[in-house]
């Protein structure tokens, strides 16, 4: 892709690092504004890329990530020089995000959208009971937990990971039904979906074991259904370098012990 320097806008987060990295681009590079960029630069970690992805979901700009952060395993290393030519030589993934639909015990209905996952926990001190439906069919008719979520490929290395869910590669057409510290059934893992499929949770005995949902950031409190599919229009795009690919990342972490 083709990327004239004012056609960027430079983004960070709140930390030192990030606000340093944004004053020395914009400085090198200028600045425009978000509206009239055809590039995001998130400077930052993970968390505020996946937040400039929300900012600007739908609008057809792309996004591209440089760590000044923690982690950072979706963005590419901060280096300051050769910017716009790595941006024109970046490799383009497009991500869709799923969509929330959580109806709560006083009747509203919340939707909204997550990159990474919709993930439902226990409120109080007792463990939720959900059934899980797929596709209107029940398939598991009490999971007795702390939690359960679903898991885009985006989002399989973060919540999901440390939950003891499957990464999956980006272009996998496969989102992962995980439990949070499942107690009954004992031996239940989880799930492989198609990225079709649209899940249904049911909680059981919602007044006694009250749960929550969130989608990514955005939570709702005391549900009593929450209904997620893949978004069938929204659409988010992330650059990365051509030597460090999402994917290759994906497989390398699979690797790691």
């Amino acid at each position: 892709m083709s990327t004239a320097a004012n056609s960027i806008a430079f983004v960070s987060s709140d930390t030192a690092d990030a606000k340093a990295a944004l004053a020395s681009l914009s400085g090198r590079y200028g600045q425009c504004s978000v509206a009239e960029a055809a590039v995001v630069v998130a400077l930052g970690g993970d968390g505020f890329l996946l937040q400039t992805l929300r900012d600007t979901m739908g609008t057809g700009k792309k996004v591209y990530g440089m760590n000044r952060g923690t982690i950072g395993f979706l963005m590419n290393e901060y280096r300051s020089g050769g910017l716009t030519e790595r941006i024109a030589a970046a490799v383009a993934e497009t991500i869709r995000p799923l969509e929330m639909l959580a109806v709560t015990s006083e009747g509203e209905t919340v939707s909204a959208l997550a990159i990474n996952e919709v993930a439902l926990w226990r409120q109080s001190y007792q463990t939720a009971k959900i059934r899980i439906s797929v596709d209107d069919q029940i398939r598991l008719e009490e999971l007795s937990c702390d939690g359960v979520m679903i898991a885009t490929p985006a989002g399989s290395t973060a919540y999901n990971l440390s939950a003891h869910g499957p990464i999956l590669p980006l272009d996998a057409p496969l989102l992962a039904l995980t439990p949070v510290s499942p107690f009954r059934p004992r031996r239940w893992r989880g799930a492989l979906l198609s990225n079709k499929a649209t899940v249904r949770f049911d909680i059981l005995e919602p007044e006694k074991r009250p749960v929550n949902a969130a989608a990514d950031h955005t939570e709702v409190k005391a549900v009593t259904s929450v209904t997620v599919r893949e978004s069938p229009a929204a659409t988010a795009t992330l650059l990365f370098d051509p030597n460090h690919s999402w994917n290759e990342r994906i497989l390398a972490e699979q690797f790691r012990y």
